[in-house]
């Protein structure tokens, strides 16, 4: 009978034994698959244990870790809740709360529940540690707030036994980019657990930042070599590479293909959840591939109420633009404008793309407006409105063209290419006074001097631009008095010959400037035939030699050679 007992208290203590291994080994699986940003697999497993060891708190501080990784405050706060009723003395999930309300935009509320935590665990170095890291865990991290927090876990954890507290101090400098304070920390961790993976990745964020891309690239894969499935390595490899391939053009087509190779390695190894595909999305936009972010974020649904969603409908618009189905971009495009709750949340490519949608549909008074509101919170975009002033130009809306490059100048008066802009401006402006003149409306001479300004502006960048001297000399030809010309048009044609026949007389043999040489020489010609008839058949000669058929010279040479006509004889007065 004693053995019998002794048999069954053995097997019921092998049972419980059992019960606790199996449960630490869940829980360790379920923070593994979190740091390894299996979201969807860690949420899954700490859902289980809730259910299972509902009593824990440290199951619920977990799952709701996993929300608010995820963005989903509201089951996080849920589950934080429910973590205390079930574990009142647990103080992690008053952190998970603070936390919550952190990315709420509440501190006040926060400090309250961190407070409610330290009352729980003063001497806890896990309470301080989750603290300091819920600061940093922000759109904007508090780092004055964070960082007394991790240093108190610091000395908590005497003997240096987690190698996370050293991981967390390592993240808030490496958030700063504070690396020479960060890298030592990273390498504490390693000392204490060499299998940390994610150390491993920061660093190689690290090199990665610093442009150090096969530095990068070399601790990345001590990541990928101690395990095999990481996805979290695979994705900075992927955004190394893909950085690597814009400063090494040589093999940037290899490293491209390698980037999307371990981007797509990264999707598979992190459950195809919502997030990992929402990453992978993002990249596509970084590496350019809109016909596969197309295909993507058709399918890419985030759950009601996710603020993500705002992301997809973005990338939807982008991708449509890109591979030129306007229409369905500008739908798009135009429900992201029309979320209000993420107002906040728009970007200057937003306006941007709305722009481009406009421009490819025709509607170019609304393409303007907002790749203008684009210029405005982004300079660097002002090219993208003048390639709009150009379609205006192209499409003989001159006057249109003219207004478009006057806000390009004023938005960006510093960017590389304006002397090319002050080219389209001061044409745009001649052409739009030339038709309307021809057109006999009348049109302000002031079109004439903004023209001339911005040749000037052209000239005072390139001044070995004849084409710009050529434009300044029919500028002036218009400004001057037409019936009796002044020659305000003459020093500039001048100055067109010096450039095309002398300064540089490889320049005369192209067909642009033959016409340009025919059409300077023929004014001047016709300028001097009143007041200096050698000069002025000198100057119909040098068109002959470039166009021997040229109609105008021809006839002008004739009148200039032609014996004058006898005087007519006085009657006879009988």
């Amino acid at each position: 009978m004693k053995m019998i007992k002794k048999a069954i208290t053995l097997s019921l203590g092998l049972v419980m034994m059992g019960g606790t291994a199996s449960f630490a080994q869940s829980l360790a699986d379920a923070k593994k698959a979190m740091d390894a940003e299996q979201y969807q697999k860690a949420g899954a497993m700490l859902k289980t244990l809730v259910n299972t060891q509902g009593t824990k708190g440290e199951n619920f501080f977990n799952l709701g870790e996993v929300y608010l990784r995820t963005d989903d405050i509201d089951s996080a706060r849920a589950v934080f809740t429910k973590g205390i009723a079930a574990d009142a003395k647990y103080a992690l999930n008053y952190v998970g709360l603070g936390h919550a309300d952190l990315k709420s935009g509440n501190p006040t509320s926060a400090k309250t529940n961190f407070d409610k935590a330290l009352q729980l665990g003063t001497k806890d170095y896990q309470t301080y540690l989750a603290i300091g890291r819920a600061y940093t865990d922000q759109a904007k991290p508090d780092y004055a707030a964070a960082l007394p927090n991790l240093q108190k876990a610091e000395e908590l954890d005497a003997k240096d036994k987690d190698a996370e507290t050293f991981l967390a101090l390592g993240d808030f400098y490496a958030m700063q980019t504070k690396n020479t304070e960060a890298y030592p920390m990273y390498l504490r961790a390693l000392d204490i657990n060499p299998n940390l993976n994610r150390a491993h990745v920061q660093i190689g964020r690290m090199y990665k930042m610093a442009f150090a891309f096969p530095e990068a690239e070399t601790e990345l894969k001590k990541a990928t070599e101690s395990d095999p499935n990481y996805g979290p390595a695979y994705r900075e490899l992927a955004e190394n590479e893909m950085q690597w391939s814009r400063a090494d053009v040589k093999n940037a087509e290899a490293k491209r293909a390698e980037a999307l190779a371990n981007m797509r390695k990264y999707l598979d190894l992190t459950d195809k959840s919502f997030e990992s595909r929402l990453r992978y999305a993002q990249f596509l936009v970084y590496a350019g591939d809109f016909v596969t972010l197309e295909k993507e974020v058709a399918t890419l649904n985030a759950e009601a109420n996710n603020p993500k969603e705002f992301v997809v409908i973005r990338m939807r618009g982008y991708s449509a633009i890109e591979n030129k189905n306007y229409e369905q971009g500008l739908k798009y495009m135009n429900e992201l404008f029309a979320r209000k709750q993420d107002e906040s949340r728009i970007l200057g490519d937003d306006y941007l793309y709305l722009g481009k949608a406009y421009a490819a549909t025709g509607n170019d008074s609304l393409a303007v407006l907002n790749i203008e509101k684009a210029v405005k919170l982004d300079s660097t975009k002002v090219e993208e409105l003048a390639a709009v002033g150009k379609k205006l130009f192209e499409g003989r809306k001159y006057q249109q063209a003219a207004d478009v490059y006057r806000k390009v100048i004023s938005l960006n008066s510093k960017n590389p290419s304006m002397a090319m802009n002050n080219y389209w401006l001061g044409s745009a402006d001649y052409f739009a006074y030339a038709i309307a003149n021809s057109e006999k409306k009348n049109p302000d001479k002031k079109m004439l001097v903004e023209a001339d300004t911005a040749f000037s502006r052209m000239l005072s960048v390139a001044p070995e631009t004849e084409i710009g001297w050529l434009y300044k000399a029919r500028i002036n030809k218009l400004m001057d008095n037409a019936e009796t010309p002044t020659g305000l048009a003459v020093p500039f044609y001048e100055k067109y010959i010096q450039l095309v026949t002398v300064t540089k007389p490889e320049k005369a043999t192209s067909s642009t400037n033959m016409k340009g040489l025919v059409e300077a020489y023929n004014w001047l010609g016709a300028f001097y035939s009143g007041s200096d008839k050698e000069k002025s058949k000198e100057y119909f000669n040098k068109t002959l030699a470039i166009d021997p058929q040229n109609a105008y010279a021809t006839e002008s040479l004739k009148s200039l050679t032609a014996p004058p006509a006898p005087a007519k004889k006085a009657p006879i007065k009988k």
